[in-house]
């Protein structure tokens, strides 16, 4: 077993047995210098990524030039990231992230408004295969080692537009697993042509992408309406209930070639 999944007690009814694997949940404090920024829940492992990941999808950092360290603070659940002299950042932009739920419209409107003051439309001449994007899921699903053991843990990937698998990473959380794929390749200097869910695609997962860089965002399952506006909105690509062969488009079609 690795970090992620933890073994524990069960009755099993009427077949029996006495074990059961089940992934774990575990606080995940994130401070910048000696300032505690947000608090999540998430499955151990890929901290630092998942800690820069958040981060720059918040648009509190804006390079990795501005990191100096990231490291485990007196506990394996806090994570501190030090930046270098001269870095300057405005954790006012934190604010949305502590109040906002998927059923808050006002916090989807605000977090909507602010994108537009940081990010632009996407516009890149990416042209991929649409059946070279349904297979990708596939490729994610072969990555999951803990959900091979548990069934109950989200996962996302990066390729390349040729279809080469850049990051994997598995969590409980979707926009967990998200900033973990995101934050690898912020820390690593890297792009990706494509982002792959395992989940649903809500207005988070969205602006994450668009943050990022990254055109084409693939699911498993399906958008919300928030979700479609924005990539809309921003020229993203999204596909939906990418699996048995098939898919939605539901915007950004523009980048799917024969």
């Amino acid at each position: 077993m690795n970090e992620a999944v933890r073994t524990v007690p069960v009755n099993r009814i009427p077949i029996g047995g006495n074990e059961d694997a089940v992934v774990v949940e575990e606080p995940l404090e994130i401070r910048v210098g000696d300032k505690p920024v947000s608090v999540t829940l998430r499955t151990p492992g890929a901290d630092f990524d998942l800690a820069a990941g958040f981060l720059f999808t918040e648009s509190i950092l804006r390079t990795r030039d501005e990191v100096e360290s990231i490291r485990h603070w007196g506990s394996p659940n806090v994570v501190r990231v030090a930046l270098r002299d001269g870095a300057r950042i405005d954790l006012q932009r934190l604010q949305r992230h502590f109040y906002s739920t998927s059923s808050c419209g006002v916090c989807g409107k605000t977090s909507i408004d602010a994108l537009r003051v940081n990010a632009a439309q996407l516009d890149d001449d990416v042209r991929i295969p649409s059946s070279t994007l349904i297979a990708l899921p596939d490729r994610l699903r072969a990555e999951q080692s803990a959900f091979e053991a548990t069934g109950a843990i989200h996962g996302a990937a990066a390729f390349t537009s040729d279809g080469v698998l850049l990051r994997a990473r598995e969590d409980v959380g979707r926009h967990n697993a998200v900033d973990k794929v995101i934050g690898s390749l912020f820390l690593e200097g890297d792009g990706a042509d494509v982002l792959v869910v395992s989940g649903r695609t809500s207005f988070e997962i969205v602006q994450k992408c668009v943050v990022a860089r990254i055109p084409i965002l693939v699911a498993v399952g399906a958008p919300s309406s928030l979700a479609i506006e924005l990539a809309q909105e921003f020229r993203l690509t999204l596909l939906g209930f990418v699996r048995d062969g098939r898919c939605n488009v539901y915007a950004g079609e523009h980048r799917l070639s024969p």
